[in-house]
């Protein structure tokens, strides 16, 4: 039998043990609640006070006012307006119907905006503000502002909308904006949070999208306390954001608004670039249209008048417009014949009115022929056989290089929608592209500036630009952002002095001379004489039977089977300064149609203004004047004051 003495003990060691591991234990676990609670409340105390912040502040992005775009004179041309609009917060509404019917007396709004309204704000959180109307005139306002204590719930507030002063004049050179879509953040890798912003607009088309990066600015924010449901409370600090950058286009209002009323009622474009610099001073489609339609949302009934037009109003020609550039390419072709040396300017190809070629017979304009034809008068006159005899001689593949030197088959760098490459082809081309072989035919049709080439107006206007200073300029839109000029200098062109001389004055001739094709086109002040060549490009082949007949004048023809005329030149002959491109779609003969144009344009750029009846020959001046007196011309605008915000 066990003594109580020895059992006692053995307790009291088993119970001491068990005390100093439950001991040890709740110890250790006191331990690493106590380093736990130390690592949260002072390790990570920034990273809890910042989530906590979190909970209570919100911060709001605030769009910047976009920058503003000016033509070359400093006047306006895009602009931000103040927009005043109508919002709601239902939450503070006693009777949202009865808030509605009451602001309508004051505002002029109509059932399917306020039916659509009322659904849209029963579908959102009470306390979210909603846009109910905007662009509100200031007196609407104003009244909504004095009747506030029976309107609860409705705010009055401004921001800023693009409002396009000049209307249709600009359209396809600034383009317009508009809000941002699903399409738009797609295209995108790595969005702007502006972008995120409800309604927030960007540049949809022209130089408004191409400069979007310069114009949107930086957005600035604003610090809101919200409570837990996250309603807004107040405002707590603001931040304005960064004005987008002002940009000066290289274009002339004035200039601008004459071409488009010079070619209205026709399908047309006209390009009018500084030959000294490129600076692009008219860049003119025709059609247009308002593109103050689309920053406010244009109607089914509007666009449905612009997709249906025959004349294509929402293309840009000057750029996007590619054509057979016709008897304008000559130039083209007798210079690289020149360079290559495989004819001098005095050596004659005699013109029967066709050349005969692999049993096909490649006819000439003039249907009975033009005779012994030198550089010179081949130019004037235009001759269709010339060209395809020296065409034949060069070669395909030095043309389209002379072609390129000049600036067709080029996309030019410039900051608008869709500009077209063109084409200068060759033989790698047409392999590559229809997988056979170059024919001899297909030199000759490119000879007359038929067949695979196609250029823009835009790269007529450089061609002329380029032959007329010698230099490889470029063509250039943007003169400055916020005050700081863009320009470069342009290099020489590479081709000699005696073979642009010889093609500089068979220009000369069609324009001054007895039987050049747009003698009637001249200019009659000797300082101003212009050189320049007219083209007509066919859309569609003539038949034999149809050729032998007769039966192919384009007045007899639908419009849309009618030739397009062309026509570029420079100007003043001795010293140039100024080159133009007109294109007519459809419009017959380039002397009839396109050259008078663009004699007109090529003189209000000269003269810096409507040009004087003395410019003209005498027996056109009573035509001219009445032409003038026609037009809808704008007056003249000044610009506005100087921003101080410029960063120049």
């Amino acid at each position: 039998m066990r003594q109580p003495g020895k059992d006692t003990e053995e307790s009291v060691r088993r119970i001491t043990r068990r005390g100093l591991i439950l001991g040890s234990a709740q110890a250790g676990f006191i331990a690493l609640l106590a380093g736990r609670m130390r690592y949260l409340q002072v390790n990570q105390a920034d990273e809890f006070r910042l989530l906590a912040e979190d909970n209570r502040i919100r911060i709001r992005l605030l769009a910047p006012a976009r920058g503003l775009i000016f033509d070359r004179q400093g006047v306006l041309i895009a602009e931000n307006q103040q927009n005043y609009r109508i919002v709601v917060v239902r939450e503070e509404t006693d009777d949202l119907e009865a808030v509605l019917t009451r602001l309508r007396k004051l505002v002029d709004l109509d059932d399917a905006l306020v039916d659509r309204a009322i659904e849209e704000m029963r579908a959102r959180s009470p306390f979210v503000p909603y846009t109910l109307v905007d662009r509100l005139a200031w007196e609407e306002v104003a009244a909504v502002a004095v009747n506030a204590p029976s309107l609860p719930g409705i705010t009055a507030e401004v921001g800023l909308s693009r409002h396009y002063p000049l209307g249709p004049d600009f359209t396809h050179v600034v383009g317009y904006v508009g809000p941002v879509s699903d399409y738009d953040l797609g295209r995108i890798e790595d969005p702007d949070p502006l972008l995120q912003i409800p309604n927030f607009q960007i540049g949809k088309y022209g130089a408004e999208a191409r400069l979007e990066p310069l114009l949107r600015g930086k957005a600035g924010n604003r610090r809101i306390e919200v409570n837990a449901a996250g309603r807004e409370m107040r405002e707590l600090d603001r931040t304005p954001g960064t004005p987008g950058s002002d940009v000066q286009l290289t274009v002339d209002y004035a200039l601008q608004n004459f071409a488009q009323a010079r070619m209205a009622g026709e399908s047309a474009a006209a390009v009018v670039i500084d030959v000294r610099n490129g600076d692009l001073v008219a860049v003119g489609s025709a059609p247009t249209y308002d593109p103050n339609l689309f920053v406010r949302g244009i109607s089914v009934g509007d666009y449905k008048a612009l997709t249906e037009n025959k004349f294509r109003p929402l293309a840009s020609k000057p750029v996007q417009g590619i054509y057979p550039p016709g008897s304008t390419f000559k130039m083209v072709v007798a210079l690289a014949a020149l360079e290559a040396g495989v004819i001098s300017p005095g050596e004659t190809v005699w013109c029967p009115g066709f050349k005969q070629t692999s049993g096909r017979r490649f006819h000439c304009w003039k249907r009975g022929g033009h005779g012994h034809m030198n550089m010179h008068n081949s130019l004037k006159q235009s001759c269709d056989v010339y060209y395809y005899e020296v065409a034949e001689r060069v070669g395909i593949d030095r043309i389209a290089a002379m072609a390129r030197r000049l600036g067709i088959g080029t996309r030019h760098a410039l900051p608008l929608s869709g500009i077209a490459e063109g084409l200068a082809p060759d033989k790698a081309w047409k392999q590559s592209r229809h997988g056979e072989a170059w024919l001899l035919g297909d030199t000759l049709n490119v000879g007359i500036g038929q067949g695979y080439v196609l250029a823009s107006p835009l790269q007529l206007a450089v061609m002329a630009a380029r032959i007329a200073s010698g230099t490889a300029v470029a063509p250039r839109l943007v003169k400055s952002v916020d005050g700081v000029d863009t320009g470069t200098e342009a290099e020489p062109l590479g081709i000699s002095a005696a073979a642009l001389n010889a093609v500089r004055r068979g220009m000369f001739g069609v324009s001054n001379e007895v039987g050049g094709t747009a003698r009637r086109s001249r200019i009659a002040a000797a300082e101003m004489e212009m050189a320049g060549k007219t083209g007509t490009s066919q859309v569609r082949n003539i038949t034999a039977d149809e050729r032998r007949r007769g039966v192919f004048r384009n007045e007899d023809l639908p419009w849309e089977r009618r030739d397009h005329a062309l026509f570029v030149c420079f100007a003043p002959f001795e010293a140039p300064r100024y080159a133009v491109s007109v294109v007519v779609e459809h419009g017959g003969g380039g002397s009839v149609a396109a050259a008078p144009i663009a004699r007109d344009v090529l003189l209000y750029a000269l003269h810096g203004g409507l040009p004087p009846l003395e410019a003209y020959p005498a027996e056109q001046r009573r035509e001219v004047g009445e032409r003038f007196d026609a037009l809808d011309l704008r007056g003249p605008l000044k610009p506005p004051p100087t921003d101080s915000r410029s960063r120049a």
